[in-house]
Formats: structure tokens, sequence, C-alpha cells
């Protein structure tokens, strides 16, 4: 399988949720696709929310990391990624909406999309979706990432 966003554009990020250098994180791995970017994941045992499904900080993150998929896909479209990768926007805004519950020990589909995008900022919305339907939905702000020296 080709290299997901996260390890073309941020190899050494640590970030828990799609960080592929933190070894003990989730590592989300994001591609591609016609619809938009997308990614599967399995939980792990440790995810429960204490009644047998999927926890809902777990859900956000998920829904936060895979945003960035497709924001820092859309950045690299744009020409804004940063030579050699790195995180070209952080998120600024996270609105989610938990529709129903989400297994615990089957895969789940995250899908999202850059609805709106200048160079300052982009707004994706993105999904959770098992057995055919959303489980959780979020709208993303991200803002441009300028270290300040």
């Amino acid at each position: 399988m080709s290299s997901s966003i996260q390890e073309r554009l941020i190899p050494h990020l640590t970030c828990f949720g799609c960080g592929p250098a933190n070894e003990r994180g989730l590592r989300l791995r994001s591609y591609p696709g016609d619809d938009g970017v997308t990614a599967e994941f399995l939980p792990w045992p440790e995810h429960d929310n204490g009644l047998g499904y999927l926890n809902g900080g777990i859900i956000s993150t998920l829904l936060d990391c895979h945003s960035a998929a497709a924001v820092m896909h859309e950045a690299e479209q744009r020409g804004l990624v940063a030579p050699g990768g790195g995180l070209a926007y952080v998120t600024a805004g996270l609105d989610v909406r938990f529709l129903r519950p989400a297994p615990l020990t089957e895969p789940v589909t995250l899908v999202a999309r850059v609805a709106e995008a200048t160079d300052d900022q982009m707004t994706a919305e993105v999904e959770l979706r098992w057995d055919g339907k959303p489980r959780a939905a979020a709208t993303a702000l991200w803002k441009r990432w300028r270290p300040r020296t």
C-alpha cells in the first residue's frame, strides 16, 4: 500500500491521533480518494466508553486528525506545504456531533473533504461511519501555522 498523507507530509509528527512518529498513538493513516480523504480505523479495547462502544474522546480525536489530513492534502495541492513537509495548519475549532453509537470491535471509516479554503484558513467536513451510517460528524476550522520567533 502507498504511503499515507501523514507518512508523506508529517513523518516526524508525534501527535497522539495521527503522528506516524508516536509509537503509542492511534497512528491514523489517511488517503486521498474520489470523494475526499478516507481512512479506516480499528478501535482498541482500551477505547471503550464503559458501555461497550467507542469513546467520544477517541471519536473526537479521529475526526480532528482525519480533518487534518484533508487540510494537509489541500495545502499540498495549493503548494502551501513547507519543503520537506511539516504542519502547515493547526486546529482552531472543532464542532463535533455524536449521532449514534460507534462499535468498539469493528473497523470504522472516516471521510473528510475541505469545504472552504483560503491560504490563511480552511474548513473541513468530516464523518465517522459504520454500517453505512454516520456515527459522528464534525466541522473543523484550521488556521495557517506560522511559528513566532
